[in-house]
């Protein structure tokens, strides 16, 4: 049995629910690179929004709010995820199946050379330009300062563009000699 102030609450969480969650699980996507992960990560963070929804909304900023919520989420994912390869790493050996030239044109792409970024500069490339939002709603987001967003996306920009730019070279390579060659075929992908 609901009080008209709870269902006041609902109705105003569910309209932000439904105006936020698609730009929640995107901004999950980028700062993972998992798309499978994406929307599991939006719906945790809204699910922990609706837990303290009378304090989120009178906070003031419910959206910069939910996306530092899924920042936070998306950081421990990756720390998981960093930790899980570490104990691979441990105990299963490498049994020398390293390539001499390996295709390098064929898995670059803008969202590998953001998770090669650290955390904090992907986060704030990602805010920054994926989702055009202000140094100060960045810095709102992130619990970070103005002068930290402008410094780390400044730093993350400058690698990224390190990152792809030779890359983008090799593609071009490549596919010269596959138009020259025609298909070399048995290439999966």
């Amino acid at each position: 049995m609901g009080t008209v102030v709870d269902d006041a609450a609902s109705v105003e969480f569910h309209a932000f629910f439904e105006r936020h969650y698609a730009e929640l699980a995107r901004l999950a996507h980028l700062l993972t690179g998992e798309a499978d992960a994406a929307d599991d990560l939006a719906a945790d963070a809204l699910l922990a929004l609706w837990h303290r929804w009378d304090r989120v909304r009178a906070a003031g900023h419910p959206v910069a709010y939910a996306r530092g919520v899924v920042a936070n989420l998306a950081r421990t994912r990756i720390r998981s995820a960093v930790r899980e390869r570490r104990r691979i790493t441990l105990f299963w050996p490498h049994r020398g199946e390293r390539t001499e030239n390996p295709d390098v044109a064929g898995v670059v792409d803008v969202q590998e050379a953001l998770r090669r970024l650290p955390f904090r500069k992907r986060a704030c490339v990602v805010l920054r330009h994926a989702f055009d939002l202000s140094e100060k709603d960045t810095a709102l987001t992130l619990g970070v300062s103005v002068g930290t967003v402008k410094s780390q996306t400044s730093k993350g920009m400058a690698e990224l563009q390190r990152l792809l730019g030779p890359r983008s070279d090799a593609r071009r390579v490549h596919a010269a000699m596959a138009a020259r060659g025609g298909e070399s075929g048995g290439r999966n992908r």
